[in-house]
């Protein structure tokens, strides 16, 4: 018990240090300019291809999950009936 508190006393003194972090350039001024230029298509779908398959399967999935529902109801009411 003794070495855990002696552990976490010594990882608490260490400073944080930035310099290993990576640096990523700033691309949101080009992302603007991307999605604010008027060019007719769908701000949903300016993202490219993977906007394009993530909206897909989300309208795919959405539809699926109606007519489930819808049929489930259709056969719990006709199963209630009898």
């Amino acid at each position: 018990v003794y070495l855990l508190f002696q552990g976490l006393h010594q990882i608490s003194r260490r400073t944080i240090s930035t310099a290993s972090r990576r640096q990523f350039e700033n691309r949101v001024p080009e992302k603007q300019k991307l999605f604010q230029e008027d060019n007719g298509i769908p701000v949903h779908l300016k993202g490219g291809v993977m906007d394009a398959l993530l909206y897909k399967v989300t309208m795919g999935l959405t539809v699926f999950g109606k007519a489930n529902t819808k049929i489930f109801m259709l056969w719990y009411d006709f199963q209630r009936a009898n």
